[in-house]
């Protein structure tokens, strides 16, 4: 029943495409896409509770919110530890729970405890607050508030106060509206307030005290409401309006009266506006900013949250403030962002995107060159989308996102998912050859598909069974390694189905059909070049190139010789094979772009050529090697012996492996340090050491974190001092495109970072320039001297046959010589240095751990003394 076949196939591309996690705009066409992020949430299962004491000591925070709030949290169902950090006037309390612990259940359930605590447990004034419904790694968009021209140029004129004001009470509400949103907090610039410096010598020259100054203050900044009156018939409502609006009234506030005589608050203190007390900046080049950072909710999908993000702050940019400077320029603020995660989020879907075209090109010319069978290679390589969207489609209804360990899974399963593909349609065109037109094709599909049905289902089966102890993974190992698990099963699966269900079914009309009617041939043939002229012109010329190939092959094809037809079909092949290989070094460039175009190719198809080549050597004499192997069994074993001996030398290492060798001499007599001191033996320990272990594998986020520390006692203009020196040399560098540093803490629970910490997000630039995906762009070039040509702007020129364009110093290898760079030039006296850290691999480092760097040491004991 293929007509059934054909539309289960367009089901599955059209959920497929429907839950696809690429940002796809298919106009009116629904999408739910699988949520997506650069990498999984590895951190516990953790609440923050937060609490604000202003004023109060570290010591007098800990021993009364700290602990208190500890000891009673210490006895909600489901809590695994709790970690506290108590600073100058806040207090932040780590619940951890079980991972089997539902997010939102957790939360209801510390809420129910604060709000059941015994009267006393806390000083007067505090109220604890749970922290927002997200994690450390929901940080997914900061920003900066500037002051721009038209064209996008800082103008400045605005001051720190001004910029927070804004922040505050306008940008910061409307991100929040923002679906998915969790929390957006603010940091840098300088929170406005009223300040009342009184004069003791006027308190007691009028006989005033400071409690009462505080109830007069607070009791006038007050609006009342008494009852009501009837007016011709109309009810007036009586109120008392007493908000304080500017600082007169404050000024004009009676504290008491003597000898009937009024004293005013103007009368014994000095009444202003100016800034509140901050525990935290922002800074950008080396000046003061203002901004914030947007945290997405837990469980959202952030691709989406960021995307209706910068909708909404396009929304709302033509409302921001504007002034016009002394100059005559209009600046308006301006959000212009610094961390958007979308980048590394795109890089990761591109990834997958690479693979599974990469993949396609070379199941073309694997197939063309073993097979010489050109429909075969289009079979294989056109279902092999169709399984990666069933994956999307699993990935959907079981919940999985889509992280660059998910989305690893699929790319290693696709060579898999080819293979099955490779099998049942080589096994069918092999039955069609051999029936020689005498017997019924749909009989010799089905034998055929049958035959290999049982071995594909096995060989699936064992190696989906071999991954259930993946899913047996608790806690930081589980988020990260079931992921993979989960969508290489649901690749094999949706593999299996498409070998063994969807393949044969087209396989009998690709290999078996042919279109008996003359003009109907015709216009197939007409339809394919006039398809392959609307793609060279409007698409992309390769596949222009193809269509029009084929077309004109067919047009010609019947009157043609059998023996000329035969020898076109091997040249087409060998043709495809070229103009095949022309499209995978295009995206695949294994010597690098600044080596060129031709070089890399050559080596594609020297690569592919030798490997195949290989292959067919070892299948022409394999019946003589098989032979020999089974007739001298003790030597053709030897070899798999060495291989995994060697194997094991190389992973444990020289003297793990063999340290069975001085055990056993010692047993003789001889002395094991003997052999340790050996000059071979310490030799080849130093050769083979051990492989080293890491469990987060190192990923190239684009950006770095840098996070030295100052004295614990420095000022905060002391810090900022050093963090504005530091910005300006990290900026000065040419590789790195922005550096945006913060001392202390943003105004949320998720960063209890004191004043001496800093954190610089470092954004560099990409070896060679690229779009917004990651993919590179060439750039037109003089061909007498090779530079790049400009326009009339010194921007430089797309061409699709140019050059990359390089953004790197010669002397610049990777990235990790730009972070050398980076310690180097920020080297500070009574500033330590910084690991090597990254923002996500940061953030999962101080989730798991509560620091701030790979490894640590905690002391413990009874009092700081005795420590």
């Amino acid at each position: 029943e293929k007509l059934l076949v054909f539309m289960l196939v367009l089901l599955i591309i059209a959920w497929g495409v429907m839950v696809a996690p690429f940002d796809w705009n298919l106009g009116g066409f629904p999408r739910d896409p699988v949520p997506v992020d650069a990498i999984p949430d590895i951190g516990e299962n953790q609440q923050i509770v937060f609490s604000k004491w202003s004023g109060r000591s570290p010591q007098d925070v800990e021993d009364q919110i700290s602990y208190p709030l500890t000891v009673v949290l210490l006895g909600i169902p489901g809590v695994k530890s709790i970690r506290s950090y108590s600073m100058f006037g806040f207090s932040s309390i780590y619940v951890i729970f079980k991972e089997e612990v539902e997010f939102y259940w957790s939360r209801s359930r510390i809420l129910e405890k604060l709000n059941s605590l015994p009267s006393g447990t806390l000083p007067q004034g505090v109220k604890p607050a749970l922290g927002p419904d997200a994690t450390a790694l929901g940080q997914v968009y900061w920003y900066t508030l500037e002051g721009r021209d038209e064209k996008g140029n800082p103008t400045g004129g605005w001051d720190l106060n001004e910029l927070r004001t804004i922040q505050d009470w306008y940008v910061r509400y409307a991100l929040l509206s923002v679906e998915g949103v969790s929390e957006v907090a603010s940091i840098g610039g300088f929170v406005q307030e009223y300040q009342i410096d009184v004069d003791p010598d006027a308190m007691r020259a009028y006989g005033v005290t400071l409690p009462e100054i505080f109830q007069a203050v607070k009791m006038t900044n007050v609006d009342v409401g008494a009852r009501t009156i009837e007016i011709n018939k109309a009810e007036y409502v009586i109120r008392g309006l007493g908000f304080i609006k500017n600082l007169d009234d404050i000024k004009n506030t009676v504290v008491k009266v003597k000898d009937n005589v009024p004293i005013y608050v103007k009368q014994i203190a000095q009444i202003s506006l100016g800034p509140a007390l901050r525990r935290g900046a922002l800074d950008k080049e080396g000046a003061e900013a203002v901004g914030g950072v947007v945290v997405v909710r837990y469980g959202e999908n952030p691709l989406k949250v960021i995307n209706n993000l910068k909708q909404k702050i396009k929304d709302i940019s033509p409302g921001l403030r504007k002034k016009t400077l002394p100059d005559g320029t209009v600046s308006q603020v301006t959000i212009v962002p610094f961390y958007d995660r979308t980048g590394l989020i795109y890089e990761t879907l591109g990834t997958l995107n690479d693979a599974l075209r990469d993949e396609i090109l070379v199941t073309i010319i694997v197939v063309l060159i073993m097979l010489l069978h050109f429909r075969s290679s289009i079979l294989v390589s056109g279902l092999l989308p169709l399984a990666v969207l069933m994956c999307f489609i699993a990935m959907k209804l079981f919940g999985v996102d889509a992280n660059i360990m998910a989305l690893s899974g699929i790319a290693i399963a696709i060579g898999t998912m080819v293979d099955m593909g490779i099998v049942v349609c080589e096994n069918i065109l092999q039955h069609v050859r051999e029936s020689h037109h005498r017997e019924n094709y749909l009989e010799v599909v089905h034998s055929a598909a049958s035959e290999v049905g049982g071995a594909i289902t096995t060989a699936i089966s064992t190696t989906i069974v071999s991954f259930l102890p993946v899913f047996t993974m608790t806690a930081a190992e589980g988020k990260l390694f079931k992921p993979l698990a989960y969508t290489k099963t649901f690749a094999l699966l949706a593999s299996m189905i498409v070998a063994l269900i969807i393949i044969p079914a087209f396989a009998q009309i690709l290999f078996t059909s042919k279109i008996k009617w003359k003009k109907l041939r015709s216009l197939r043939n007409v339809t394919l070049i006039l398809a392959g002229v609307f793609f060279s012109f409007w698409l992309t010329w390769h596949a222009g190139v193809v269509l029009i190939g084929l077309g004109g092959y067919y047009l010609i094809e019947p009157n043609l010789p059998e023996l000329w037809q035969k020898r076109i079909s091997l040249v087409v092949n060998m043709a495809a094979v070229l103009f095949v290989a022309v499209l995978l070094t295009h995206t695949w460039l294994p010597l690098g772009p600044e080596l060129g175009f031709w070089r890399n190719y050559l080596f594609v198809i020297v690569v592919i050529g030798s490997i195949l080549g290989i292959l067919q050597i070892f299948l022409y004499f394999y019946q003589d090697v098989l032979a020999w192997c089974l007739g001298n069994k003790t030597k053709f074993l030897a070899v798999p012996f060495l291989v995994v001996l060697f194997a094991l030398t190389t992973w444990l290492g020289f003297a793990k492996t063999f340290a069975f060798v001085p055990k056993t001499l010692s047993l003789v007599g001889v002395d094991p340090q003997t052999v340790h001191r050996n000059k071979l033996w310490s030799k080849l320990r130093h050769t083979f050491p051990p492989l080293s272990k890491e469990f987060m594998p190192p990923l190239d986020e684009g950006s770095f974190l840098f996070m030295p520390t100052t004295m614990p006692h420095a000022s905060i203009g002391e810090a900022l001092d050093i963090l504005q020196k530091q910005d300006k040399a990290i900026n000065s560098i040419p590789e790195v495109e922005s550096a945006v540093g913060k001392i202390g803490r943003a105004e949320s629970p998720l960063d209890p970072a004191p004043v001496s910490m800093i954190e610089t997000i470092i954004n560099y630039k990409s070896e060679y320039r690229t779009d917004k995906d990651g993919n590179l762009l060439l750039f037109k070039t003089d061909p007498q001297s090779g530079n790049f040509i400009r326009d009339e702007k010194n921007q430089l020129i797309q061409s699709e046959r140019g050059k990359p364009f390089r953004q790197w110093r010669p002397q610049i290898k990777s990235t990790k010589d730009i972070w050398d760079e980076i310690v180097k030039v920020a080297q500070i006296p009574g500033v330590t240095s910084a690991p090597y850290l990254q923002p996500i691999a940061a953030r999962i480092v101080m989730l798991q751990s509560g620091m701030r760097a790979p490894m640590g040491v905690k002391v413990k004991g009874p009092d700081l003394d005795t420590i």
